[in-house]
């Protein structure tokens, strides 16, 4: 984005050539200037943009990422105003013509090794089932993945954060609307907390519509003398132990597909139908936390914002933007056949987009630099995150940051930590030290979830406090080193269960039996999850303080 020093703009003959051609700056690249025929001019511009074809719109946002403050330094006219150049991130990662590309299609991932993947007793039904999935109709678009990256690009650079969360696996058994909207509802209190107590805009991404597979640490699991394939997700076997229910079955890819396209018709619904208005935060605090610490403490705050609003109103601002959010999906790219069969090519662009998902993610046991997930992701143009552990070398991370972001565009890609409360603080600042001296851009973001699983009385859990250590551990590493902490990453619900063990709601090991009720890993509950968020508020609100210090009294 080029932007034009309103203070040292002289006035500007109506017969100047249009703002693109004044700065030698592409087609597609945004100007402001004061005046009436400034204004004008960029219009002009944002005309030509529409009405050129797709190579010209590609060309532009990849030359707009790549003009530099010298560039437009030395095009500068004599006489005309003081610029400063601004990170615009384009709209695209790569062009349709990108070198990375030239072996790439939507397929070439079955020539590689597809690790986590069901070994179907029936390849027939699996391709009947296939090519069913190849015509229905796409899940999300391209113009929303488009507009994602541009928001993740924010949290790159500290201007905005990323929440992502939601089931560890989302269930067949499970699914109903007030599943979803307790979900969603909970979502959007952490991030009004964020919003509001931390003062950051946030970028929120669902673990919803699509998270259904998992992957296995072991293919076979032994419940006494009895030995059966493990439960990899619902769209793939069934969580019974049964000889039966554990079969994969193609089928299920359908109803995964199904289930997902009604998860995003209420989603979108409540995202732009009014639930998700502002004047409505004090209502969506859930029935069961009305009387907890944390329920108290978010409807305290939603008080405020209330007052704030009518403020607002009282003034004569009345901003459409507050009745509305932006909400996006993601899951973990993992069932290679749901993915293929779900990615699109982009009539605007002519770049490939997975169409199952706004954003996908490659998990710790899956991205293997020469392997098939690695090889798929490549190629679609969506927002992506690899999840890495304590057990990546940072060289490794640098060359697969190339390999999945070679224009380096940001945005693109998200590196999702997830190494153990104990391990951040060694192993973190190596990799974001490998990272900057690459000059690669990326969205870092924590997930301290899965490196702090354990075993207590018989069940998988985890504890609240190692979960917050990682994420304390998380941003005093990047203040240490001077980078960006872009987000959280956690498996949650808003339900009341009983999964994970501390925090303000004093889940003992002897509750966990009470409402367990996850099919595969422990979440935190809706008061667990608004008491993480309110702990990130403070380190967000910290960040925002040492950047611009309050006056003195």
């Amino acid at each position: 984005r080029v932007e034009i020093d309103r203070h040292h703009a002289p006035h500007r003959p109506t017969d100047a050539p249009p703002l693109g051609r004044e700065t030698h700056t592409p087609v597609g690249v945004l100007g402001r200037l004061d005046g009436p025929t400034s204004t004008s001019a960029m219009r002009a511009d944002a005309t030509r943009v529409a009405g050129g074809n797709r190579r010209a719109l590609r060309g532009s946002t990849l030359a707009a990422h790549r003009t530099t403050r010298r560039q437009v330094r030395e095009a500068k006219p004599k006489g005309a105003p003081k610029i400063r150049c601004v990170a615009e991130p384009p709209a695209l990662p790569f062009e349709e013509n990108s070198k990375h590309l030239e072996s790439w299609s939507p397929n070439s991932w079955r020539n590689k090794t597809a690790l986590q993947q069901p070994e179907y007793p029936d390849e027939a039904a699996v391709r009947r089932v296939f090519d069913q999935m190849c015509k229905v109709p796409p899940l999300v678009f391209a113009g929303e993945a488009r507009t994602l990256q541009r928001q993740l690009a924010k949290a790159a650079v500290g201007e905005a954060f990323v929440l992502q969360g939601g089931d560890c696996a989302e269930s067949f058994d499970d699914f109903s609307a007030n599943h979803i909207r307790d979900t969603f509802r909970v979502l959007l209190q952490m991030s009004v907390v964020l919003t509001f107590a931390g003062g950051m805009p946030i970028v929120k991404l669902g673990r919803m519509a699509g998270q259904f597979a998992k992957p296995r640490s072991a293919p076979m699991e032994k419940i006494g003398d009895v030995e059966l394939p493990s439960y990899r997700g619902d769209i793939i076997n069934r969580p019974e132990f049964t000889a039966e229910a554990r079969v994969p079955n193609p089928n299920l890819l359908i109803q995964a597909y199904n289930q997902s396209a009604a998860t995003l018709n209420l989603l979108r619904g409540f995202a732009s139908g009014g639930y998700a208005s502002m004047e409505r935060v004090s209502f969506w605090n859930l029935d069961f936390m009305g009387k907890s610490q944390q329920g108290e403490r978010y409807l305290e705050m939603a008080h405020r914002v209330d007052e704030a609003i009518q403020f607002m109103h009282a003034c004569g601002v009345e901003d459409s933007t507050m009745s509305t959010t932006e909400f996006y999906t993601s899951h973990e790219a993992l069932l290679m056949e749901y993915e293929e069969a779900l990615t699109r090519q982009d009539s605007t662009t002519g770049l490939w987009y997975d169409c199952s998902a706004h954003f996908l993610w490659c998990g710790e046991r899956t991205r293997q630099l020469d392997g098939a997930h690695i090889e798929f992701l490549k190629g679609v143009a969506n927002p992506l995150g690899v999840k890495v552990s304590h057990k990546i070398d940072p060289s490794e991370l640098v060359s697969m940051i190339a390999t999945l972001n070679p224009h380096n565009v940001p945005g693109r890609l998200s590196i999702t930590i997830r190494m153990g409360a104990d391990k951040v603080r060694d192993h973190l600042p190596k990799l974001i030290d490998a990272v900057r001296q690459a000059g690669q851009v990326v969205t870092w973001i924590c997930d301290p979830m899965h490196g702090n699983t354990e075993t207590q009385g018989g069940y998988k859990t985890r504890l609240y406090d190692n979960i917050k250590e990682e994420i304390e551990a998380f941003f005093d590493v990047h203040e240490e080193m001077g980078s960006i902490p872009g987000g959280v990453h956690l498996e949650m619900t808003g339900e009341h269960v009983t999964e994970c063990i501390g925090g303000g709601s004093g889940i003992e090991v002897s509750d966990l039996s009470s409402r367990y009720h996850t099919h595969c890993d422990p979440r935190l509950n809706a008061a667990q999850s608004l008491e993480i968020a309110f702990y990130v508020a403070t380190r967000l609100r910290r960040i925002k303080h040492q950047k611009n210090p309050p006056p003195s009294a």
